[in-house]
């Protein structure tokens, strides 16, 4: 099992950044393919950016390609998340992921279903 714990949400203004952290305890994240997800008010959970076992590969979605940037540090059993030039509409519940991977796999998971861990989420609001 992996326990995933985000933090680093807040609320900030339009064109701020803000970091998030997650913290994952129970198994190293060395063997896991992680990723970030957001959840609005009132719309379904969209996928953010996925980043392979060694960090050697990332997705981004195109509505934050070029604005945020995720990280990992398998010695500390971190991902983080960088997020600059913050809008509005990236207001939302921010999740991260886990699934266990190979390390020939070649597709980042870009879909929910494909994750088996999940933290709780941590809020980020982001204003005009």
């Amino acid at each position: 099992q992996v326990q995933l714990v985000e933090s680093g949400g807040g609320l900030v203004q339009a064109g701020g950044s803000l970091r998030l952290s997650c913290a994952a305890s129970g198994r190293t994240l060395s063997n896991y393919a992680m990723g970030w997800f957001r959840q609005a008010p009132g719309k379904e959970r969209e996928f953010v950016t996925a980043i392979s076992w060694n960090g050697g590969r990332t997705y981004y979605a195109d509505s934050v390609k070029g604005r945020f940037t995720v990280s990992r540090d398998n010695a500390k059993n971190t991902v983080a998340l960088q997020m600059n030039n913050l809008k509005p509409e990236d207001t939302a519940v921010y999740f991260c992921a886990a699934v266990w991977t190979t390390i020939t796999a070649i597709l980042l998971p870009v879909n929910e279903n494909q994750y088996d861990y999940w933290g709780q989420g941590t809020q980020v609001t982001v204003s005009s």
